[in-house]
């Protein structure tokens, strides 16, 4: 905003000063050239005057000779054609306007090659005598070019005052509002203290106070959703682990064991609804994360699980991928969620298999299983093969799609499900 109101402040400020510089320019060298012609006229008319008064050839020489070097060049042409002076012999052009002067009985001034003449006939005793004064281009033009130069530089000088003014407006007017949009960047990537301090122009000030309001409202919806989910995880857990001692008075092992796993089913559904609430409120802001390390610890972590359910854990990580822009927490929840969906939905024993591989600047997580599946294409949030919410697999497509990457779900060559999550490295953004 600030270069345009300047570019636009400069085009206009230098059309109006090409309006006036030009025809200024135009004026000065006329004033110049009128100033040089006025002085050969008065010049010729002096000498003249001297010419109807002197009879004595020699003091109207010396008059001649010593104006001269005070002024333009004087010569006096006599009757017979001789010249009084120490003019350089007259051209052709000169001679022709000495004898229109002759005829004509006028003065008068004539351009000629090289500069400009005076001629005044003066009447004497000897016959008609005519007075030519001589000025060059030079003098015509004396005193133009540094008058041209200074209104050229004041010209220069308006422009680039109304330039710096322009961007001294524009930055009051653009600072304030970039001041605002960064506010409000912060606050997009989830920074909940960013507010903005109003200033510049009234209207960028109420800009500001209204993205303050917004955030405080911002600010109270979250604290209220985290408290609620809070209270929701404490309220849902206590009569659940009421069930469960209640399953262990049940006599019936059958019943009791079909009981355990509908309260561990319904334990899970749980955690994911309350995972996910609580992710909508996360505040983070970006971050840069090596993979490798992230996934190596969270494969370590579950792997005393999968000792105890005689499962095979196997790990392959490249450690040349390149940070994904996700914070420690978030990918290792991400790997987490994954990785308790093959416990959660596949009988003891079944295998696992997890890779991280550097594709085309892309960290690529690969986790497999040997279970049953599920039945594929997967439909979104509530679709699961095993009957449970579909949280987990929603999770972790909304995580992966927030940093710009892919979920894929596919068959696995030990049998069962293949999730695929490609997440873009910095380098490739």
């Amino acid at each position: 905003m600030t270069r345009r109101i300047a570019w636009l402040v400069a085009a206009t400020t230098s059309a109006v000063v090409l309006a006036f510089v030009v025809p200024l320019c135009f004026l000065l060298a006329n004033l110049a050239s009128d100033r040089a012609t006025t002085r050969a006229r008065d010049q010729a008319q002096s000498v003249a005057r001297f010419a109807a008064t002197l009879s004595d050839h020699e003091v109207l020489e010396r008059t001649v000779a010593e104006l001269s070097s005070q002024g333009p060049v004087v010569a006096v042409v006599e009757p017979n054609g001789s010249l009084l002076g120490d003019a350089a012999p007259l051209d052709a052009h000169t001679l022709a306007a000495v004898e229109r002067a002759r005829r004509d009985q006028a003065a008068f001034t004539v351009r000629r090659e090289g500069g400009l003449d005076a001629l005044v006939p003066v009447s004497t005793p000897e016959g008609l005598e005519v007075v030519v004064a001589s000025v060059t281009d030079d003098e015509l033009r004396a005193g133009v070019p540094m008058a041209w130069l200074t209104v050229g530089l004041l010209g220069l000088g308006l422009v680039g005052l109304s330039v710096a003014a322009a961007f001294n407006l524009g930055r009051r007017v653009s600072v304030p509002v970039t001041a605002v949009a960064a506010v409000a960047h912060r606050l997009r990537e989830g920074d909940a203290s960013a507010r903005a301090v109003p200033g510049g122009p009234p209207e960028t000030a109420e800009l500001g106070r209204a993205l303050n309001a917004l955030a405080d409202r911002i600010h109270g919806l979250v604290e209220a959703e985290r408290e609620n989910v809070a209270d929701l995880g404490h309220r849902l857990r206590t009569p659940v682990t009421a069930l469960r001692l209640d399953t262990d008075l049940v006599t019936d092992a059958e019943v009791a064991d079909r009981l355990r796993q509908h309260v561990d089913h319904l334990q899970r559904s749980i955690d994911d609804v309350v995972r996910e609430a609580r992710r909508s409120v996360a505040t983070e802001l970006p971050a840069l994360t090596e993979p490798a390390e992230v996934v190596t610890a969270r494969v370590d972590f579950w792997r005393p699980l999968a000792e105890d359910q005689d499962r095979a854990l196997a790990l392959d990580v490249d450690r040349s991928t390149g940070p994904v822009a996700l914070t420690e927490d978030v990918l290792g929840e991400l790997v987490d969620t994954v990785l308790d969906n093959v416990f959660a939905h596949t009988p003891e024993g079944a295998d696992i298999r997890v890779g991280l591989s550097a594709e085309d600047g892309r960290a690529v997580l690969v986790v497999e299983d040997a279970g049953p599946g599920m039945p594929l294409p997967w439909r979104g949030r509530g679709h699961s093969g095993a009957g449970s919410t579909g949280l987990g697999l929603a999770i972790v497509h909304r995580v992966t799609e927030q940093a710009g990457g892919t979920v894929e779900l596919g068959r696995s060559p030990l049998g069962g499900l293949c999730v695929r999550v490609a997440l873009p490295t910095t380098d490739a953004r």
